[in-house]
């Protein structure tokens, strides 16, 4: 397991999914609700996985070169980071929109009256 995460697991579920996974979440509906593209969730979620690494590195002794351990990093951090994009996304369009769309579930939404057939 220290192979593929480059680190201890316990150290990957606190440092990587409960610290840096909550600061992605946080990062992602900031970017949600300031109407920024998705695509800078990728870039972000970069720079806080190069710092994840270091943390890792400098304070653990993990490997912090380890090419699989930044892409499980990476991609629990973004991940964590487009699910809270998505849920303020929804949330934001159907708080300033209330008389064209309603929620349709955590991660999408319709146009009111649309479930309606005429």
């Amino acid at each position: 397991m220290d192979a593929i995460l480059g680190d201890d697991p316990l150290v990957f579920i606190g440092l990587t999914c409960v610290l840096f996974g909550g600061a992605g979440f946080m990062m992602g509906q900031a970017i949600a609700r300031t109407w920024r593209p998705p695509v800078q969730i990728l870039l972000y979620g970069l720079g806080l996985t190069l710092f994840n690494r270091f943390l890792v590195y400098a304070l653990f002794d993990g490997d912090a070169l380890s090419i699989v351990g930044f892409v499980v990093d990476a991609l629990v951090i973004c991940l964590l980071a487009f699910l809270a994009y998505r849920i303020a996304s929804v949330h934001r369009i159907t708080a300033q929109y209330p008389w064209l769309y309603e929620r349709a579930g955590l991660f999408g939404w319709r146009e009111k009256g649309a479930d309606r057939l005429d």
